[in-house]
């Protein structure tokens, strides 16, 4: 580990003085590196290139955030969970030292996890483009009115909806929104993702779990304000007609990790309150 980087979650106090401490750790233990705010994504990407691993102190949200800015540069990251549920963190505030410290011993294996990418085209011509490591979203806007979508995947038209909103989400995924809508459980080491509709009127209501070269066009028809958000934090106000091409992104994101690869059940079932033997 020649630098590591360090990004924490300004709207979280706390994490700005761990940060604090993690660097002092870190030249302890004669390891060069860096501290930005997240909200600092130009200087971030910057300092990318040469580190070896990015912490990130934060939710989930942040690490999410840390995560699409890490994509180019295949620098593992080491999340931290500063928020309320942590599925993707690796350590705590109270044992960051004893987990990091595995990291930087080389104990630890590189998880890569699927990320989708996103097309809106209108008219023939793209407009925009998304990436996500959680879920892509298309659905309704402000009004309480459901969007009808047209499904198509490789080419072929497979069905309408009617519906809420369509979620297509990543293994990474299936334990946010998707699994509030009822979708299934997929661990982070499968490579397919699934489309799934939010309250389905009148027509298909199962989630469907596609391959990993599956390429998706969904097509929207409304009368009001529709919209796409990736991973629940950057959107675009869709018009009728607008089409959004999904597909599997060209890199993966990595993660850091010192728990044995069975990490996702046990961390899976205690956030759901089930109890442990």
């Amino acid at each position: 580990m020649k630098r590591i980087g360090i990004v924490y979650q300004p709207k979280i106090h706390q994490s700005l003085s761990v940060a604090v401490e993690i660097q002092e750790w870190l030249t302890g233990n004669e390891v060069e590196s860096w501290a930005l705010g997240l909200d600092a994504e130009e200087e971030v990407s910057s300092l990318m290139e040469d580190s070896s691993l990015l912490v990130v102190l934060g939710g989930d949200g942040s690490t999410l955030h840390a995560a699409r800015l890490a994509l180019p540069f295949d620098v593992p990251i080491f999340g931290i969970n500063m928020g309320r549920v942590g599925f993707l963190s690796e350590a705590q505030p109270d044992n960051w030292r004893e987990k990091l410290g595995k990291v930087l011993d080389g104990n630890y294996w590189r998880e890569n996890r699927l990320m989708l990418h996103a097309s809106l085209r209108r008219d023939g011509q793209v407009m925009d483009s998304f990436i996500a490591l959680n879920d892509l979203v298309v659905g309704r806007g402000a009004q309480m009115r459901v969007v009808r979508f047209q499904l198509h995947v490789d080419g072929d038209f497979v069905t309408g909806y009617t519906a809420d909103a369509l979620i297509v989400a990543t293994p990474t995924g299936s334990t946010a929104y998707s699994m509030a809508a009822g979708g299934p459980l997929m661990p982070p080491q499968l490579q397919n993702f699934l489309v799934l509709p939010v309250a389905a009127h009148l027509t298909l209501n199962r989630a469907l779990v596609l391959h990993e070269g599956a390429v998706i066009s969904i097509k929207v028809e409304m009368d009001h304000e529709a919209k796409l958000t990736a991973d629940g934090q950057e959107g675009l106000i869709l018009q009728n007609g607008d089409e959004v091409v999904i597909r599997k992104h060209e890199h993966a994101s990595c993660f850091a990790r010192v728990e044995s690869a069975g990490y996702f059940y046990r961390r899976l079932m205690g956030r759901l309150g089930f109890n442990q033997p």
